[in-house]
């Protein structure tokens, strides 16, 4: 592994990207930390003990909690590309600028940009009166003008986010938001290990106490080992189509002949449906999170019953959770992968499926297999994001922490193997061993 990363900086083009996206994820880290104008950052306890912030949170690298220059984090961008993919496949005229090639994209993402903006105006708002409404003593100033500072400043902290994800795609290694979002989970790691410690030490008073407390943290560390292998299984699993080319003669040469396959992944779809799936769910709790709650009465009733319902530990939000992976993982393949395209394709080079005909029925075989791959890919998915919901639940809330856990390892694990994969193709066109070797 070292002289992997040795062999990747005496690339003079690969070293200057590797530490550009470094330098990136430094210069994000800072603006994690930079205070806010007329926010009190002593007083700011507690923010992160709303249990639906605590998602939010990590995926912030805990600039929410310490409400800080880029509090709102990579949300905005995640939740206009949603919108806009969405949007590209209900309007026509999206629709046709997708099909543009590279000038439609480019026009695409200026919109994304603009709706990114004004996602970010409205989330800066809400969080503006969650700190003005439930969280006494935190601004210095609570008048119009330190308003109005406060609300833009997190505007500019999610358009400069927006900025740095797109460097990072245009002059690092790629993968902007992803990359972003890793070194986010991984700044949380330390206070996640710090919440099991918390539960750990109060077994410690004594002498079986501590042998508990070692065996749970045991266990633990166990159980992310499993996971992490599990989740790198989903991911490098495939199923493998045969694929025949048919023999031909141009001239006096022979072309075709070979046999090939279509490699369909288990996890196509890689974690875009956990990052979709958790910001719908989260969306009811947030906008309650922001408003006052209700004194009496059956507003209070209603408020009561939308919190309950919208608990990271109850079985509405799991199955919700569960139920909304599933379709986005539907949604992505139908929007990232077209078997009508790849089955005229195989028909114009002369290859087919042995026992299809080409054309439809070729379409209407990938589709098939494509569906029970989508199905297993997505349940295994779930499984993963909802495991530490069920164990955080069943400990009677005493692992929140960890609740979102299944899901920052999925990124995690999956940013690393996609981050892997582009370095070890570069290296690959230089003929060095690489990191997959």
């Amino acid at each position: 592994m070292f002289q992997t990363l040795k062999n990747a900086f005496k690339i003079p083009d690969l070293k200057k990207k590797i530490l550009f996206t470094l330098f990136i994820i430094l210069i994000y880290r800072i603006g994690a930390a930079l205070p806010v104008p007329y926010i009190n950052a002593t007083a700011i306890q507690g923010l992160s003990d709303i249990p639906i912030l605590e998602y939010l949170n990590i995926m912030a690298g805990g600039a929410l909690s310490q409400a800080t220059l880029f509090a709102l984090g990579v949300q905005p961008y995640i939740n206009s590309s949603i919108i806009i993919q969405l949007l590209t496949i209900a309007i026509p005229a999206l629709e046709r600028l997708s099909k543009e090639g590279e000038e439609g994209k480019k026009k695409i993402n200026s919109i994304t940009r603009y709706v990114t903006v004004a996602l970010a105006l409205l989330m800066a708002v809400g969080y503006y009166m969650l700190l003005k409404n439930q969280m006494v003593g935190i601004l210095a100033d609570d008048g119009l003008f330190a308003a109005i500072v406060i609300i833009a400043c997190y505007c500019a902290g999610a358009a400069l986010v927006m900025w740095l994800a797109e460097k990072i795609n245009e002059s690092g290694i790629g993968n902007g938001i992803s990359i972003i979002l890793f070194a986010n989970i991984i700044a949380r790691l330390p206070s996640m290990a710090a919440s099991i410690w918390g539960v750990a030490s109060k077994w410690t008073t004594s002498a079986m106490g501590w042998v508990l407390a070692i065996l749970f943290i045991v266990a633990v560390v166990a159980v992310v080992i499993v996971l992490v292998g599990f989740v790198v299984f989903l991911t490098e699993s495939e199923r493998k189509i045969p694929v025949q080319y048919a023999k031909r003669v141009v001239g006096r040469k022979m072309y075709g002949g070979q046999s090939s396959v279509l490699p369909i992944k288990l996890n196509m779809t890689g974690v875009m449906p956990i990052i979709f799936a958790s910001t719908i769910c989260s969306l009811p709790a947030t906008i309650m999170a922001f408003i006052t709650k209700p004194a009496g009465g059956f507003g209070l009733t209603v408020y009561n019953i939308f919190e309950t319902l919208f608990s990271p530990t109850s079985i509405f939000y799991m199955i919700l959770y569960l139920v909304l992976i599933i379709a986005f993982a539907y949604f992505y393949i139908a929007i990232s992968f077209n078997p009508v395209e790849v089955a005229n394709n195989l028909k114009k080079n002369g290859g087919f499926i042995p026992g299809i005909r080409p054309g439809k029925p070729t379409s209407d075989y990938i589709s098939k297999i494509l569906s029970k791959i989508t199905l297993i890919g997505a349940i295994f998915l779930a499984f993963i994001a909802i495991f530490p919901m069920v164990a955080n639940a069943i400990s009677g809330n005493t692992l929140s922490s960890l609740a979102y856990a299944g899901s920052s390892l999925l990124i995690v694990v999956g940013v690393a193997i996609e981050t892997a994969r582009e370095i070890e193709a570069q290296m690959t066109m230089r003929h060095y061993k690489g990191f997959l070797e």
